[in-house]
């Protein structure tokens, strides 16, 4: 059937863009052969630009490297003398970018621990075959429905056995998230996604880029004196963010040591110290790329040269250097030390709960996760905000996170919380880009049902914790208000999913 729609080789029927950068537009696309929707790369190379093809193609042989289902699958690559440039055929990701949900406000850390370690999951599988990503940011990390992520854009992805194409110091990513070591010129560590993986995480906590200032020099300047300021709304996070963010990456855990940090935090717990194991130097840099000099520490970015020293004042926990030995111990880090109060460790809610309505019930009672509860909450939110309108709001057993538009200016929005009894204004939310939705027409007496089919159909039987996101317009509920019932254990989530009337239309469960 004649669609009028471009076709790339004959094949992949374009169908809208899903987004853009400064290196081209994803399309999403209609594979004609296979009868299946797929992502089309279109790559469109700067003026002068002779190394762009290279660079799509090491893309596409970075990506078929890795088989991971927190990394973005390829297909297919178009490379023929009828198109101008390569074409990257991926997987299609059904959801938003973990940027779109944290424009909506801070997570919590509970959550963006999951995150993290679906994340590190699939850096761990890159790094075992040779891939470093080298541009983790919330921009290029896509959430399915199910809430896991997907680590996409392998454009600057540096490999094992390839040689760079980049000009001699010159340093690419974003440089919000760019690791300390990189500026000074060292290229092929692991350690240096996961200084990226810290800042990602620590945004997505805080609700602000530690690192960013007015100017690039500005920011070049705070990366390389490497103070972090201390997360105060981290909670559990906090100690996977002081062993991950500190200046040198001899000092930074092995991967395998980070994923059990953030089990810990995903059930608002902390790690207990780890007893003898070979230090990080030694275990953490699997398949090595580099690519300039360890001994610099100038670095040319554009035209420009910035020279800084690093330099290291606090002291935290972290894992020991090479030689250092095999405990826990005070080493210089990039983390400003964590004071009293700093850190909100009362943000967290660890539930144990049996998979019986009976069981739950005992749990649920005299908490937030009943209708009452629940009702009390937005009636204290209205009163604090002024109105009835609300974006994405998370529901935990002892308090809930929200926000809502600001008064005489609707483009714009405030975040608040409901905790002790009292609602009350957190600080300035943003632009509001998304839809928001009147709580109080929420039919609540259905929870207690939507928790049963959760216990009954989501096979997480032992949850350790469970909470409800209230999405205003959800992606794969043709945009309609949504509720989202999650259970959460050591080994992941699920969730079901139901109209504001109580209706099932989603059941995600574990596989």
């Amino acid at each position: 059937m004649e669609t009028g729609r471009t076709t790339v080789d004959g094949r992949f029927e374009l169908i809208e863009p899903l987004g853009s950068g400064g290196m081209g537009t994803v399309w999403r696309a209609y594979d004609l052969a296979l009868h299946r929707e797929v992502a089309l790369k279109e790559v469109r190379p700067a003026e002068g630009d002779v190394k762009q093809r290279e660079r799509v193609l090491r893309e596409a042989r970075a990506l078929a490297r890795i088989n991971h289902r927190n990394v973005v699958a390829i297909h297919h690559i178009v490379d023929t003398p009828a198109e101008q440039f390569p074409w990257i055929v991926m997987e299609l990701v059904r959801g938003r970018s973990l940027s779109d949900h944290l424009a909506l406000g801070p997570m919590h850390p509970m959550r963006a621990a999951q995150i993290g370690r679906g994340l590190l999951a699939g850096l761990r599988a890159a790094h075992a075959v040779g891939v470093l990503h080298r541009d983790i940011k919330p921009a290029n990390v896509l959430m399915r429905e199910d809430d896991s992520p997907v680590l996409t854009d392998f454009g600057i992805a540096a490999m094992e056995g390839n040689d760079g194409l980049t000009s001699t110091g010159v340093v690419i990513g974003s440089l919000d998230y760019l690791a300390p070591e990189r500026l000074a010129g060292i290229e092929g560590n692991p350690a240096s996604d996961l200084w990226s993986l810290g800042m990602l995480l620590f945004t997505a906590v805080e609700g602000y880029q530690p690192m960013h200032r007015e100017t690039s020099v500005a920011t070049l300047a705070a990366i390389m004196q490497g103070t972090v300021p201390p997360a105060r709304h981290a909670g559990p996070l906090s100690q996977t963010l002081q062993a991950l963010l500190v200046t040198d990456p001899d000092y930074r855990p092995p991967a395998d040591v980070v994923d059990n940090l953030l089990a810990h935090a995903a059930q608002g717990s902390i790690a207990p110290v780890q007893g003898p194991r070979p230090p990080a130097a030694a275990t953490h840099r699997a398949a090595p790329v580099r690519t300039s000099s360890p001994g610099r520490r100038g670095i040319l970015i554009g035209a420009s040269v910035l020279v800084v020293a690093a330099a290291a004042t606090a002291a935290v926990l972290v894992w020991p250097k090479s030689g250092a030995g095999n405990t826990l111990e005070a080493q210089p880090s990039t983390t400003a030390p964590v004071q009293p109060g700093d850190t909100a460790t009362d943000d967290t809610d660890t539930v144990s709960a049996a998979p019986t309505s009976a069981a739950r019930g005992k749990q649920v009672t005299g908490t937030l996760l009943t209708p009452d509860g629940i009702r009390t909450a937005i009636t204290a939110l209205e009163q604090a905000t002024g109105g009835q309108q609300f974006t994405e709001t998370t529901i935990y057993p002892s308090y809930v996170n929200t926000g809502a538009p600001v008064r005489n200016q609707p483009k714009l929005y405030d975040e608040y919380t409901y905790r002790d009894g009292k609602g009350s204004r957190t600080g300035p939310g943003g632009q509001l880009s998304t839809k928001t939705v009147a709580l109080r027409s929420i039919n609540w007496d259905n929870l207690p049902a939507l928790l049963d089919a959760a216990d009954a159909q989501l096979g997480v039987p032992n949850p350790t914790m469970r909470y409800i996101i209230i999405d205003p317009a959800w992606t794969f509920n043709d945009d309609r208000p949504t509720i989202r019932v999650y259970l959460t254990d050591d080994y992941g989530g699920a969730y079901l999913a139901a109209d504001t009337d109580g209706t099932v239309v989603t059941v995600m469960p574990r596989k």
